[in-house]
């Protein structure tokens, strides 16, 4: 399994950005997948998670309404829309995934709940 984010940049408070991880080597139905976030000195920060076989999503309080994830298996993409940004998102963001089989608890919202990481791409809102 193979995932790669990307689509981060700069952007100002009030702006839209959609992050898109790309995947390889997964069945999107027997997996869920999720977004998380990271600023430096802090430890990794869930944002959002997707159940593909049930549409099941579950969001970060702090993004809620303002984030959306999204998919599409035939594509092999997640994407994460972010409108209505604000400084507080400032964050290096990845996406992440695993076996719906080895999801203990719903929703997994610990970064150790997650086997399969990509890389990670830079989202920057300036006020």
């Amino acid at each position: 399994v193979q995932l790669q984010a990307s689509g981060g940049g700069l952007a100002q408070a009030g702006d839209s950005l959609r992050l898109s991880c790309a995947t390889s080597g997964l069945t999107f139905s027997r997996y869920v997948m999720g977004w998380f976030r990271q600023v430096p000195g802090k430890e990794r920060e869930f944002v959002a998670v997707v159940n593909w076989s049930t549409g099941r999503t579950f969001y970060e309080d702090s993004v809620k309404g303002r984030f959306t994830i999204s998919g599409d298996s035939a594509k092999n993409a997640m994407w994460l829309q972010m409108n209505g940004l604000i400084p507080e998102d400032t964050a290096v963001y990845y996406c992440a995934a695993d076996l719906k089989s080895s999801i203990r608890q719903w929703p997994p919202t610990h970064s150790g709940a997650y086997a399969y990481w990509g890389q990670g791409t830079l989202v920057t809102v300036s006020s």
